[in-house]
């Protein structure tokens, strides 16, 4: 098994503690030889002093000694000189040197220690780190285990359609809110591996001329298209920014949604307002993939199947259509009559304008049914194309247009859904479609001649 870099200088030091260990042992030994021969050379010299006193003790003044064996001392006693001593078991020891020597290898000892401490601790650091990185693993695992083991609790126990929507739910509003917020996370999950898929598989679908949308088609519902047109075009492109009655509720770059607060019996029924500067497509091509249902599915992601219950003509057809359930709330339809327009000008400078109304109308072909809440819209997209002269002679492209759109939404979602919820999604889920359907278009467009 390798070893790290730290590892190996750890084991590097530790070897050298036990070399300079054998070293000191030896010199603590050889000291000690040293030491215990002073001793014994001092021990052997007292005795001999105390030897010479009792002899002088015993022959004075009879024996006479030489004035180089005694030194006369102060009180006229003789002293014996006794030379310096010179044990014979030192084996000519240098104490000095052995003693530097001793003091060099403790100095080794004391730094080498002190390196292993050093790397020991910046070891106990890292360890550390991996203790804290595998305690906080386990408690996300413990988190997520027991978030695991409450969704199954919720899902065992919301079984029951009492746990639904419904007039006599027992699920509470925030509860509400976090079933319906977790089910679009996943829906957009799915839609974005969808997409994906869309992408390699390129529709083509040819755009009608405009002067085909420009007269008033001859259908039963001929006069209610009419006065919706009409309705739309004098209200919905007013300007809304100094009315108190609306608030402002997204603003990302050039598109802006608005909102009006409104209920009727306990139901939202929201007004919402959204404009938008695209650039490089124009009205007509905005408003046809708006309109065509050949595309639908390709960028609305809330629809789960749709059909067209009758063609009025040429550019009027009446559409019924199921969304994706989010549950906890119940599924919803909806019958509309779909109808593209293009506006005709009063003067020269009005902009190329467009118009996609979709209203809600009853059909024998798509009665109520018990599996849906039907919904109820009445919904307009007006398209209004801007063009910027191009330098010199060149031909316009589409680096010279920019669309400009105007969406408006009235729907009646019925049911019992709580209004909080309603609006939380609506603020959500609302500029997601515009940027999605808008990209699209550009996606589409691109590479293409210009259609006004």
């Amino acid at each position: 098994m390798r070893t790290s870099p730290k590892g190996h200088r750890l084991h590097e030091k530790l070897a050298e503690m036990e070399t300079f260990r054998d070293i000191l042992c030896r010199q603590v030994d050889t000291l000690q030889k040293y030491f215990d021969s002073c001793a014994d050379a001092v021990s052997k010299d007292e005795f001999q002093r105390d030897r010479a006193v009792e002899e002088e003790e015993e022959d004075f003044p009879a024996t006479a000694r030489s004035d180089g064996e005694y030194n006369q001392n102060n009180n006229g006693s003789k002293e014996k000189l006794c030379g310096p001593a010179s044990p014979k078991g030192m084996n000519g020891i240098d104490f000095k040197g052995e003693a530097i020597t001793f003091k060099a290898t403790t100095a080794g000892i004391l730094s080498t220690m002190s390196h292993c401490i050093e790397l020991m601790v910046k070891r106990e650091d890292s360890w550390q780190k991996r203790l804290d990185k595998e305690l906080e693993k386990r408690r996300r695992v413990e988190d997520a285990y027991k978030s695991a083991v409450n969704e199954l609790k919720k899902k065992s126990h919301y079984g029951g359609p009492d746990y639904e929507e419904g007039p006599n739910s027992l699920i509470n509003e925030d509860e509400f809110f976090d079933a319906v917020e977790a089910a679009l996370d996943r829906q957009d999950k799915m839609e974005e591996q969808c997409q994906t898929e869309k992408a390699r598989m390129p529709r083509i679908t040819p755009i009608s001329p405009g002067d085909a949308y420009s007269t008033v088609s001859k259908h039963r519902y001929a006069t209610k298209v009419e006065d919706m047109v009409q309705n739309h075009m004098t209200y919905s492109l007013q300007d809304v920014g100094g009315d108190a009655n609306w608030q402002l509720v997204i603003e990302e770059g050039e598109m802006k949604v608005y909102r009006r607060e409104m209920e009727e019996n306990g139901i939202v029924l929201d007004p919402l307002k959204a404009t938008h500067a695209v650039k490089g497509v124009t009205g007509h091509e905005v408003c046809h993939y708006f309109w065509d249902t050949a595309v639908r599915l390709d960028w609305e992601s809330t629809i789960e199947n749709f059909n067209v219950v009758e063609t009025l003509s040429d550019n009027a057809v009446i559409v019924y259509q199921t969304h994706k359930r989010v549950w906890p709330a119940s599924q919803r339809d909806v019958l509309y009559l779909s109808a593209i327009r293009k506006i005709l000008a009063t003067n020269e400078n009005d902009p190329d304008t467009w118009l996609v109304c979709n209203f809600s109308v009853d059909h024998e072909k798509a009665a109520p049914t018990n599996r849906c809440i039907r919904a109820k819209i009445n919904v307009a997209m007006i398209c209004q194309t801007m063009v910027s002269p191009p330098e010199g002679d060149k031909e316009i492209s589409r680096d010279n247009v920019l669309c400009k759109i105007t969406y408006v939404a009235n729907i009646n979602p019925g049911g019992w859904a709580p209004a909080s919820v309603l609006r939380a999604v609506a603020k959500r889920e609302y500029p997601k479609f515009l940027k999605r359907f808008t990209s699209y278009v550009q996606d589409k467009t691109a590479g293409k001649s210009i259609l006004f």
